[in-house]
C-alpha cells in the first residue's frame, strides 16, 4: 500500500467533508436563488457554509465569494483589483517565489493590459525581506500579491509586517498551502484559497475582498456571489468545503506540533544519510507539515518513480519536467540546487512508523539511482595551487554538454573535476538553461569557486555558454 506524503498537491478527501457531501447533494442540489422550499434550503446551507468559512478565514461573511478552484480565485482577485484601481496606476508587485497562477495573471496584466510588473527577489530560503518588498512599492502601485507560505518549500512569508509597511496599496494574499493549517495573517485587502488543499472537493476556491476594497470584476456581469463569480455555485461541493475547514483548523491545533517533529526529523536525518543533499527552505519559519531536499547527480522524475515503486507518493519541484524540462522558478529564485529535488508533505494522523520507512528506504533508492553514474562522491583530496594562480581561459578542461538536460552536465563537472589540479579551471559548455542554475549551487555545495560564465565560443562551442569554474580542493 502506497503511503500518501503529497498533501501540498491535494490533501484526500477528509471524512467531515464526505459526510457533509453526501448529505449536501441530497439536501442542497436546488438553486439557492430560487424562493420555493428546496431552493431557500439550498440558500441557507449555502449562507451556512459562508459563515463557517469567513469565521475560519477571519473575515466577514459578505466578504467571501466561491470560486472553482484556487487558480480561479487568485485570477479573478488579481484582475478584478487591479481593474478596481486602475486610476491609481498600473503597477503590480509580487514575490519572486509565487504560485503559477500568479505569474501567469502577472504576465497576461503586463502584456495584454500594458502594466508593469515588479518581482521581488527573495532570500536563499525562499523568503522575502518586508523592507525590500515595500520600497518595490510606488505611488501607482495598483496591487500587491504575497503568498502566505510557499508551496514548493514550506517557508512562511512575513505578511503582517509587509501589509504594515504598504500604506494604502492593497495586499492579495495567496493562502491556499495555509488555509486551515495555520492562522490567517492580518493585514491583507483580499484573499484566496483552495478547498481541495486542506480536505474538502477539488472545484471549490475562496476569494475574500474586504469591505472598501475597489473591485471590478474582470468578467461579464453576473448576480452570483457578489458579482465576482459568474456561473451556478455548486453548493454540496461548498457546504463539503466549509466542514472540512472548520475540522480540519481544530485538528490543527494538536497536529500542527506532532508534524513539525516528524518533519524536523526528516530535514536532520536526510543529510546525514544521503551524500550530496541540500535540504532547503527556512528551517524555523515554515509550514509544520512539509520539507523540501535536492540531492546531487539525479533526475528528480526517476528519483520520484522509485519512491513511488518503493510505496511513497511524494512530489518534486525539479528543475526537468516532462512538460517543460525548465527549472522550478521557485527554486532558481532562491539560488539553490533545482536537480532531484524532493518535496515531502505529511497529512494529518501521518504516521511516525512511515516516516521512519521513508527515512531506511531514500537512501538505498538514492545510491540505486546514482549507481550507474559511477561517481566517487568522497571530497577530493586537497592538492597544492600554482603559484600565481591561473587565468580561467588558459589550460581550462573543456567539457562539452551541449545537448545534454539536466543534471547530466553536472554530473559530467563532477567526474572530471578531478582531472585539474587545484587552483585549475574547468569550462562546462552547456545549453540548458538549467545549467546556468545548477552548476553555481553545485559549487556551493562541494566547495568549489564559480567564476561565471563566458561565450561558448572562446572555449570551441557552437551554442550556448561557458560555465567556469576553479577547483579550489
Amino acid at each position: 500500500m502506497t503511503v500518501y506524503f503529497d498533501v501540498a498537491s491535494t490533501a484526500p478527501l477528509h471524512p467531515v467533508a464526505r459526510q457533509a457531501l453526501t448529505a449536501a447533494l441530497d439536501e442542497g442540489w436546488a438553486d439557492p436563488a430560487r424562493l420555493y422550499r428546496a431552493g431557500r434550503q439550498a440558500r441557507m446551507l449555502l449562507d451556512a457554509a459562508r459563515e463557517t468559512v469567513a469565521e475560519v478565514l477571519g473575515a466577514r461573511a459578505d466578504e467571501i465569494s466561491f470560486t472553482a478552484g484556487g487558480t480561479q480565485a487568485v485570477q479573478l482577485g488579481m484582475l478584478g483589483a487591479l481593474a478596481g484601481h486602475r486610476r491609481r496606476g498600473a503597477h503590480l508587485v509580487h514575490s519572486a517565489v509565487e504560485h503559477s497562477s500568479v505569474l501567469h495573471t502577472a504576465e497576461r496584466h503586463g502584456v495584454a493590459s500594458g502594466g508593469e510588473v515588479t518581482a521581488v527577489p527573495v532570500d536563499r530560503y525562499g523568503r522575502v525581506d518586508a523592507q525590500e518588498f515595500a520600497a518595490a512599492l510606488r505611488p501607482d502601485t495598483a496591487l500587491a500579491v504575497l503568498q502566505s507560505a510557499n508551496h514548493e518549500v514550506g517557508t512562511v512569508q512575513p505578511v503582517a509586517e509587509v501589509a504594515g509597511l504598504r500604506g494604502d496599496v492593497p495586499l492579495l494574499v495567496d493562502a491556499a498551502q495555509s488555509a486551515g493549517r495555520m492562522d490567517v495573517p492580518g493585514g491583507w485587502s483580499l484573499l484566496t484559497a483552495s478547498a481541495h488543499k486542506w480536505g474538502g472537493p477539488a472545484g471549490v476556491g475562496v476569494l475574500a475582498v474586504r469591505k472598501g476594497v475597489r473591485y471590478s470584476s474582470p468578467l461579464p456581469a453576473d448576480e452570483r456571489e457578489g458579482g465576482r463569480v459568474p456561473g451556478f455555485v455548486n453548493v454540496p461541493a461548498i457546504v463539503a468545503a466549509a466542514a472540512s475547514l472548520r475540522a480540519v483548523r481544530a485538528e490543527a491545533e494538536r497536529e500542527n506540533a506532532r508534524l513539525h517533529a516528524l518533519v524536523e526529523r526528516i530535514r536532520a536525518r536526510v543529510p546525514r544519510s544521503v551524500p550530496e543533499v541540500e535540504v532547503v527552505g527556512d528551517p524555523v519559519r515554515r509550514l509544520p507539515h512539509l520539507v523540501t531536499f535536492s540531492c546531487l547527480y539525479v533526475d528528480g522524475e526517476v528519483l520520484l518513480t522509485e519512491l513511488d515503486r518503493a510505496g511513497f507518493a511524494v512530489s518534486s519541484g525539479s528543475s526537468c519536467t516532462s512538460s517543460t524540462l525548465t527549472p522550478s522558478h521557485v527554486l532558481a529564485a532562491m539560488g539553490v540546487l533545482t536537480e532531484g529535488n524532493v518535496r515531502v508533505s505529511l497529512p494529518f494522523g501521518a504516521a511516525e512508523a512511515d516516516v521512519e520507512r521513508f527515512l531506511a528506504v531514500l537512501p538505498e533508492v538514492v545510491a540505486r539511482v546514482r549507481a550507474p553514474l559511477g561517481l566517487d562522491l568522497s571530497l577530493p583530496e586537497p592538492a597544492r595551487e600554482p603559484a600565481g594562480g591561473r587565468s580561467p581561459a588558459v589550460d581550462a578542461l573543456v567539457i562539452d554538454a551541449l545537448g545534454k538536460r539536466c543534471p547530466l552536465p553536472v554530473i559530467e563537472l563532477a567526474k572530471r573535476i578531478g582531472e585539474v589540479p587545484a587552483g585549475g579551471t574547468v569550462a562546462v559548455l552547456a545549453d540548458d538553461e538549467a545549467a546556468r542554475l545548477d552548476i553555481p549551487a553545485w559549487c556551493g555545495m562541494r566547495g568549489q569557486e564559480y567564476l561565471g560564465e563566458a561565450p561558448a565560443a572562446d572555449f570551441g562551442g557552437d551554442r550556448g555558454s561557458a560555465y567556469l569554474v576553479r577547483r579550489t580542493a
